[in-house]
């Protein structure tokens, strides 16, 4: 019985660990997603902010975000706080608790701070083409520290939302929608673009330099996707669990293909063509939309949910336009609104979950992550700026921020 039982927790242990290497993959995506959206004058920049964030959420996760989310506390608000990271459980563990435990805590960390990274990552695209990179990588030592796992764990860390009954299998709205919120709050203080919205208000394309590499991008971010919520599984040494792992895998790529063809088709009937940047953040939110409840027991449904988000974006993306709120690569609609509709989609099919729950999850969450960003993006501004100059704006952030040219074949100035 103990053999069987170390077989399932290596097993449980690896599987969490590729799942997470998944998870850190999709980092690349964002990067390649983000850099072809954008001007090429600013790509060095966007490949500086992207490894590096990725950096600074492991090493602030590691240091006190960890200990914040899962120390655990007696009040449910307010979570404890703890330094670095318990490395004490082992097999031999698992086997006193009969196998309770089924992997090493020490995969746990590794799942859970590809997630903080990701979160983090959503900011980088809506905050692109104008921001100081510095300011940026000061605001993700806050979020990915302090802000974010303060409300995770209010939910997965066994807080008041757990106990409230609000259910988010993956993190459409602990994960997707709080990266969004706390980018909203940014672009906010931040304003638009130099030239993206006319005098009367028009909306004005400023073309991504790159489509095959946002394409690209949107690929990595598929398949990586599979590794953030199969993983979310928690193990897969059981014919039950490995049975769930299955239909997790299945109602992902169901979902982004129904909202990658959903957005396809409205991009074609409101505009009579087919615009890849609304299909590709068609996939997008199509995964958004599942990740809160890709256990949907029917492969159908998965398939609405996606859709019905690859329609949201693109109402989302033109909304956000119209109210002059410039998201360069769609950051905000993908996680932000196709987040909340997953969160609220686990009404459909869980007899279980509470719209009373979902609601207030939502609210909290929100409210939290929005308020905090805005505090921390308000003194960032007040102490060191967060916009570059326009002049800086129009030489580009490669130069300005970097010293590199992405082309310097081109002199940086390709689709200036």
């Amino acid at each position: 019985m103990n053999e069987v039982i170390e077989i399932a927790y290596a097993l449980d242990t690896f599987y969490f660990l590729m799942s997470g290497a998944l998870v850190m993959w999709m980092a690349a995506g964002f990067t390649m997603l983000e850099s072809g959206l954008v001007r090429s004058r600013n790509t060095v920049e966007i490949l500086t902010k992207n490894i590096a964030l990725y950096s600074i959420a492991c090493i602030m996760y590691l240091f006190i975000g960890y200990q914040i989310m899962y120390g655990g506390s007696a009040s449910g608000v307010f979570p404890g706080f703890g330094f670095g990271l318990d490395t004490e459980n082992s097999v031999s563990d698992v086997l006193a608790s009969g196998g309770d435990i089924y992997y090493s805590n020490t995969s746990d960390f590794f799942f859970q701070v590809v997630f903080v990274a990701t979160a983090m990552s959503i900011v980088s695209g809506a905050v692109a083409e104008r921001m100081k990179l510095w300011s940026f990588l000061v605001f993700a030592i806050v979020l990915t520290g302090i802000i974010y796992p303060v409300q995770g764990y209010w939910s997965w860390g066994e807080g008041w939302l757990d106990g409230l009954g609000y259910s988010d299998y993956a993190g459409s709205g602990i994960v997707h929608m709080a990266g969004a919120a706390a980018a909203l709050a940014g672009v906010i203080l931040l304003g638009a673009r130099k030239g993206k919205y006319g005098p009367n208000g028009e909306v004005r394309a400023l073309p991504g330099a790159n489509l095959p590499l946002a394409t690209l991008g949107t690929f990595i971010l598929w398949l990586g996707w599979f590794g953030f919520n199969g993983g979310s599984e928690l193990k897969v040494s059981d014919i039950e669990s490995a049975n769930a792992v299955a239909l997790v895998f299945t109602n992902t790529n169901m979902a982004a293909a129904s909202g990658l063809v959903a957005a396809m088709l409205v991009s074609r009937a409101m505009f009579g063509k087919a615009d890849l940047t609304l299909i590709l953040n068609g996939a997008l939110a199509g995964l958004v939309s599942i990740t809160a409840g890709p256990d949907v027991p029917s492969h159908l449904l998965a398939c609405v949910i996606g859709a019905l988000g690859g329609v949201i974006v693109v109402f989302s993306i033109i909304g956000l336009d119209k109210l002059k709120i410039d998201d360069p690569v769609g950051a905000i609609s993908v996680h932000g609104t196709c987040g909340i509709w997953g969160v609220l989609a686990v009404l459909l099919w869980n007899p279980d979950a509470s719209f009373v729950a979902q609601i207030v999850g939502l609210i909290a969450i929100f409210a939290w992550v929005f308020i905090a960003s805005l505090i921390v993006w308000g003194i960032l501004k007040a102490m060191m700026g967060i916009r570059v100059s326009p002049e800086q704006e129009d030489e580009g952030l490669d130069i300005t921020e970097c010293g590199l040219e992405a082309y310097p074949e081109f002199d940086g100035r390709g689709s200036k």
